[in-house]
């Protein structure tokens, strides 16, 4: 435990340049600091300093085999940090660095902690584009491991209210830069060819952005949804079968990514995840809804601007647009936090179409949900 978390509070007058160099020292000094992020905050730590990496799973509560993403400010820091790669790799750098991609690539002995790894021999690189992210970690002069701010298991957070939440007086320190942007966690993905990149993780990079780079994307099986290894062409959306399976998740053991394995981003109530036609959707959440009343249960729905006038429920949460999935994505898991705060026992929340960045949202909700998928 730590005894105080200093929060810097960098949208203030003067607070950016102290934030930077207070919190970028606290982390040459083997300390955890959480800083925002594009996608969301990260908790953060000297990627080379194991007892520095330990003290994020400590705080975290998080599983040791589960590995860590290492963020960078520069790309003249990867040759110290993995061996020789390919040149689809390079051109995804070009193209979406800095930005929500993660790379999973082989690392250079030595190079991190073996805790930032989980033992394995490749890992995970991003450069976030945010500039107090960017800055702070060109001021530590060093990579820093950072997984999402909160407590395993909890929805990632968005602003620094949620991080304060979590891990006050767990941490070091918190800068608080306002809120995330893109919402969702950063797309992870592993060169699968020549001209192919498989995902790993869903996130703020869409497998059509990625298909404007690589000839061939892949999901990944272990991703569970169901689905075996497809190429996704222009246009094309993957099968709707989306039932989480943990027997094949337990089977490909140590997770190669963050966010391949357990269950993630759940709010304290029972929450089920609705597919189907949207008539059926309602009427189903509507009768779920009363039942659930007449057990004497707080009700929640998570729904989206089109559709929120057809439920009554303790609360109706509108997360965002069905014609604008990048809203409901930034939108998402400040809701799910926001059942929290209300009170709610059972949450439905429905789904969405399964392209762009609804991929991402459908894999969030679904692992939300503990894997609790309803179809109607």
């Amino acid at each position: 435990m730590t005894a105080n978390t200093k929060i810097w509070r960098a949208l203030e007058p003067g607070g950016r340049e102290r934030a930077i160099a207070e919190a970028a020292r606290m982390l040459r000094d083997g300390g955890i600091v959480a800083f925002p992020t594009e996608t969301v905050y990260g908790l953060g730590a000297d990627a080379a300093d194991t007892a520095a990496v330990e003290r994020i799973f400590a705080a975290k509560g998080r599983p040791a085999d589960n590995p860590l993403i290492v963020h960078i400010a520069d790309t003249g820091q990867l040759d110290a940090l993995v061996l020789p790669y390919g040149e689809l790799a390079s051109r995804l750098m070009e193209r979406f660095w800095p930005g929500p991609l993660t790379l999973v690539l082989p690392v250079r002995p030595g190079a991190v902690s073996p805790r930032v790894t989980a033992g394995l021999d490749t890992v995970a690189l991003r450069m976030p584009h945010h500039d107090l992210a960017l800055r702070l970690i060109a001021e530590a002069g060093r990579p820093i491991a950072a997984p999402s701010a909160n407590s395993s298991g909890r929805p990632s957070p968005t602003e620094a209210a949620h991080v304060i939440d979590d891990l006050n007086g767990r941490i070091d320190g918190i800068v608080d830069g306002g809120p995330t942007g893109v919402g969702v966690e950063s797309t992870v993905v592993e060169i699968a060819g020549p001209g192919s990149v498989r995902i790993l993780r869903p996130g703020g990079v869409t497998a059509e952005q990625l298909r404007e780079t690589a000839d061939e994307v892949l999901l990944d099986p272990a991703l569970g949804l169901g689905l075996p290894s497809v190429s996704l062409q222009p246009g094309e959306e993957p099968s709707a079968s989306w039932r989480e399976n943990e027997a094949a998740e337990a089977a490909h053991g140590a997770p190669r990514s963050p966010g391949m394995k357990y269950a993630h981003y759940a709010p304290r109530g029972v929450m089920e995840l609705v597919q189907g036609e949207p008539s059926a959707v309602r009427a189903y959440i509507l009768e779920a809804v009363e039942e659930a009343r007449r057990r004497g249960e707080r009700t929640g729905v998570l729904t989206y601007e089109e559709r929120a006038a057809g439920y009554d429920a303790d609360a109706v949460i509108v997360c965002g647009s069905l014609a604008r999935l990048e809203t409901a994505a930034r939108r998402l898991y400040g809701s799910l936090r926001e059942f929290d705060a209300r009170g709610i026992d059972r949450i439905w929340a429905e789904a969405c179409p399964q392209t762009g960045i609804g991929l991402a949202l459908l894999n969030r909700l679904a692992k939300a949900a503990a894997h609790r998928i309803v179809r109607v």
